[in-house]
C-alpha cells in the first residue's frame, strides 16, 4: 500500500513538472554499486599512473569549498588511484585579473606533480563558478601542453562562461558592479566586459578563441536557473532571448558561444554533458537574490550524493 501510494505520487508529480526527465527514484542501475566503506582494501597499484583531480574554488572562495565534492567522489570510488589538489593559491585575492589567477593555479599544479614526484595517467578539473574560468586559461598556456593529452574530465558547476553580461538580476549586477569599484577587481572587471571598449578584446571573448576544451574527454556544465549569480544561458554555454534582441552586443555574444562549441562538436573523443539542477531551497534573502542556489553545488549534501550516483562517477572512473 505504501508503495502504490509513494508510486502514485510520483506520477503525478512528473506530470506536474512538465519537463522530460526522469527522477533518482526511477534508476535500476546507479553509477556506482560500491559501498561507500569496502570491507578490505586492495593495495593501488600505481605503475600505470594516477588520475588527478584539480579543485578550484571562485570569488572570494578557498580550498575548503569544493571538499564535500573531493568526499563523494572519494566514498564512491574507492581504489580509483585519484589524487586531489585543492587549490589554495588564490584563496588570498580572487579580486585579481585572470592572467595572474592563471599564473598561480598552473604553478601550483606543476609545483604538486613535482614535489610528489607524481606519474599521472589523467588529470580532471572540477571548477565553481570564476573558478571554471582560471581553469580554461590554464589550458591555453604553453607550459601546460605537456599534460593537454591527459585531460579527461572538465567538471563546471556554475561556471560564467560567457560572463555575466545578460544577467536578468538587478539586484546582484549592482551588487558587483559595486565591488568591483571597491575591491578594484581586475576579474569582476572582465566578467562583465568592461576591461576594453572593443568586446571582441575582451578578456572573455579572447579566451573564447582559444583551444582547450576539445582535449576533454568530458566537458560538463552544471547550472541552475534559480542561481542568479551566475547567469543560466552563461553556465549552459548557450544563447538567451536578450541577446538574440541585441544587435549590438549579441552577435559578438553568438560569437563566443560558437567559439567555445563548435571544436567540441567536431572532436570525436569529447563529449559534452549539461546537467540543469532544481534545488528545494528555503524561503530566505540568500535564495531570493540566487546566492543559495550558487552554493548548493558546494554544500548541499543531498544533491551531492544524488548527482555523483546518477551520472557524475561515471566522468572520474
Amino acid at each position: 500500500i505504501v508503495f502504490s501510494s509513494f508510486y502514485q505520487a510520483k506520477e503525478k508529480f512528473k506530470k506536474e513538472l512538465k519537463i522530460d526527465g526522469f527522477l533518482y527514484s526511477d534508476l535500476s542501475v546507479l553509477a556506482s554499486d560500491i559501498p561507500y566503506f569496502p570491507p578490505e582494501e586492495e593495495e593501488e597499484n600505481l605503475e600505470d599512473g594516477i588520475h588527478l583531480v584539480v579543485c578550484v574554488h571562485g570569488l572570494d572562495g578557498n580550498s575548503a569549498d569544493l571538499r564535500l565534492v573531493k568526499t563523494f567522489i572519494e566514498l564512491g570510488l574507492p581504489g580509483g588511484k585519484l589524487d586531489f589538489l585543492m587549490s589554495e593559491k588564490n584563496q588570498m585575492d580572487t579580486f585579481a585579473d585572470f592572467d595572474t589567477m592563471t599564473d598561480r593555479l598552473l604553478d601550483e599544479i606543476i609545483q604538486h606533480i613535482q614535489l610528489y614526484n607524481l606519474s599521472i595517467s589523467r588529470i580532471s578539473f572540477i571548477g565553481h563558478s570564476l573558478g571554471n574560468i582560471i581553469i580554461r586559461s590554464v589550458l591555453t598556456r604553453p607550459r601546460f601542453r605537456y599534460y593537454l593529452s591527459k585531460l579527461h574530465t572538465f567538471l563546471s558547476l556554475s561556471g560564467p562562461h560567457l560572463g555575466t553580461l545578460y544577467n536578468n538580476s538587478a539586484l546582484v549586477s549592482t551588487g558587483l558592479w559595486l565591488m568591483q569599484k571597491l575591491k578594484k577587481s581586475g576579474s569582476l572587471l572582465q566578467l562583465t566586459f568592461r576591461d576594453n571598449a572593443d568586446l571582441r578584446k575582451c578578456f572573455l571573448y579572447q579566451l573564447s578563441q582559444k583551444t582547450g576544451l576539445q582535449y576533454f574527454k568530458n566537458v560538463v556544465l552544471v547550472a541552475s536557473p534559480q542561481d542568479r549569480y551566475v547567469p543560466f544561458h552563461s553556465a549552459r554555454i548557450e544563447m538567451c532571448k536578450t541577446a538574440l534582441k541585441d544587435r549590438h552586443t549579441g552577435p559578438v555574444y553568438a560569437e563566443m558561444i560558437d567559439n567555445l562549441l563548435r571544436p567540441l562538436v567536431d572532436a570525436k573523443d569529447c563529449t559534452l554533458i549539461r546537467h540543469n539542477v532544481f534545488h528545494a531551497l528555503p524561503n530566505t534573502a540568500n535564495a531570493l537574490i540566487g546566492r543559495a542556489a550558487h552554493i548548493a553545488v558546494l554544500d548541499s549534501e543531498l544533491f551531492l550524493e544524488k548527482f555523483f550516483l546518477v551520472a557524475g562517477l561515471n566522468y572520474f572512473k
